[in-house]
């Protein structure tokens, strides 16, 4: 009788222990791309209850000052996943968290962050603040619980109150974090981080490579400009919203992805040709990118926002 108590005792934290594993993510390593600079490079795919809704490349910079994070990943159990992986390393402080875009699996692990160095600053684009607080924030939340099956439910939106623009550059601990802000591109909330010294430079969602990415709040030609603006910064390493880091070249992969699908949709949108009967064709043109992920899903889409935003060109 008397190891009643302390079997439910056992019982109580084996119950605990389970209800708290329910909502953790499963570690995914970070990988060192330039002195003082590490990328978690996340699955690719759309969210899931596979993935458990991680799919994005969150990444931190280790400054004199403290840690600066780039998109802790789309849940707050993606954000204490990026923690455990900063603290195999150092045991300084978050100070910093940039969010490239409005679109949820970049941010949504901000309260993650929040939550363990409240002193943290949270910077993103003024469009993106202005959206996430319109909106977008619950519609987010909303979409990535159901895709994970109730795995996110914890998750709460935590809105950057630190509003980058175009040019601005933002030092921190003797390192420089410089903004390039191209508009209507992917999202038209988007900024661009050019980490000065190590020259690393993440695109967000403007760039991905080896995943074909949603391009429902974009357009082509701005897309085509921030590709533009990304190579002039002459990086030595660009990280991409999804899909593996690497040089310039994968700049010129998606770019061309791009540009090709929106050529030669206005061309067959001119010998009044359906969306539909276009599809084979351009599927065709795009046969290198078959294999990327979400190619399939979205190149039927792809060519239908091209020929809108073509028809309001003319």
């Amino acid at each position: 009788m008397k190891n009643i108590p302390f079997i439910s005792l056992m019982i109580l934290l084996t119950q605990l222990a389970s209800a708290a594993d329910t909502h953790r993510l499963r570690d995914y390593p970070a990988e060192q791309v330039a002195n003082k600079v590490w990328v978690i490079h996340g699955p690719l795919g759309f969210p899931s209850v596979e993935n458990q809704g991680f799919m994005n490349n969150p990444a931190f910079v280790l400054t004199d000052a403290g840690v600066v994070v780039i998109d802790p990943g789309s849940s707050t159990a993606a954000g204490e996943m990026v923690l455990r992986q900063i603290d195999k390393l150092t045991k300084q402080p978050v100070v910093a968290v940039f969010n490239t875009h409005v679109h949820g699996d970049h941010w949504l692990g901000n309260q993650a962050i929040k939550d363990a160095w409240p002193d943290a600053r949270f910077y993103a684009h003024p469009r993106m603040i202005a959206k996430a607080g319109a909106g977008a924030a619950e519609e987010w939340l909303d979409r990535m619980n159901r895709s994970t099956d109730g795995f996110t439910a914890n998750t709460r939106a935590l809105i950057p109150d630190q509003a980058i623009d175009q040019d601005r550059v933002i030092e921190i601990g003797n390192t420089h974090f410089r903004i390039d802000a191209p508009p209507k591109a992917h999202s038209n909330t988007d900024v661009m981080i050019e980490v000065v010294e190590p020259g690393v430079y993440f695109t967000g969602d403007n760039i991905t490579y080896k995943r074909i990415p949603r391009m429902d709040d974009g357009t082509f030609k701005g897309s085509a400009a921030a590709c533009k603006v990304a190579k002039a910064a002459q990086a030595r390493i660009y990280v991409p919203g999804h899909g593996p880091s690497g040089g310039v070249d994968i700049i010129d992969g998606y770019c061309d992805y791009l540009a090709t699908l929106y050529r030669l949709s206005g061309e067959l949108y001119e010998e009044e040709m359906e969306d539909y009967e276009m599809k084979p064709r351009i599927a065709r043109a795009l046969k290198a990118y078959a294999d990327w992920d979400g190619f399939d899903a979205e190149i039927g889409k792809h060519i239908s926002l091209a020929i809108l935003e073509y028809e309001g060109s003319l």
